[in-house]
């Protein structure tokens, strides 16, 4: 159990982490840039929420296998731990890039242009009027991302399989326990995933209040 739950939590943090470097500059080109055929791009990059995470693994699966597009690429990915955190890095963005998007959508242009004006560069504004307006919302969304890549079963059995050590998350060793009659075992580990849940949502919630304390009335 303790080397499922090992990978399950190297996998999700190393997701979260890819998905705040990503998301965050993503989150905020759509809400205060231009950006051509936005509509079309934010269908693209919410799919997942729709798709069936076997559906997401399959395709993950055909480009990824040796013969693939990006197989033949070197990205020959399929059941390896690279494939299973690109397959969760996709399945598990439109969760951090809504959180994300939220966050950005509270800040006021107004207060953004006055920070232009006043000559502050880009870095400057970023750091002292976004950043210290929109950590919570950031911070969220990157802890929805490690709960959601935390709990992920059927992108990562789909592309990845069930390779001990490798591939096998604990998400994938309770059903295999399931599958093998042993509901004591499985009744410990899914508990377990019962408490991680309950704290980080917990810890979701502080952050969504903590987020509207500092936003306030100007929250949209």
């Amino acid at each position: 159990m303790t080397e499922a739950f090992l990978l399950s939590f190297r996998l999700a943090s190393l997701t979260a982490l890819t998905l705040l470097v990503l998301g965050v500059p993503l989150a905020y080109a759509l809400v205060f840039k231009r950006v051509p055929l936005k509509p079309l791009l934010e269908a693209v990059l919410l799919l997942p929420l729709t798709l069936p995470p076997t559906v997401l693994g399959y395709y993950l699966l055909v480009l990824l296998a040796p013969e693939g597009v990006l197989g033949r690429w070197g990205l020959d990915w399929a059941f390896t731990f690279q494939g299973i955190w690109l397959g969760s890095v996709i399945f598990s963005l439109p969760f951090a890039l809504t959180a994300f998007r939220e966050a950005f959508q509270a800040v006021e242009p107004e207060v953004l242009e006055v920070a232009r004006t006043l000559g502050l560069s880009t870095l400057k504004r970023w750091r002292r009027v976004l950043l210290p307006w929109v950590w919570p919302g950031l911070l969220s969304g990157t802890l929805l991302a490690f709960a959601h890549t935390l709990g992920e079963f059927g992108v990562v059995l789909m592309i990845g399989g069930n390779l001990p050590g490798e591939t096998r998350v604990a998400s994938i060793y309770i059903f295999d326990l399931v599958q093998a009659l042993e509901f004591e075992e499985a009744a410990r580990a899914a508990s377990v995933f019962v408490l991680l849940s309950f704290v980080l949502v917990l810890g979701v919630r502080f952050l969504e209040a903590r987020w509207r304390s500092i936003t306030g009335s100007n929250a949209r």
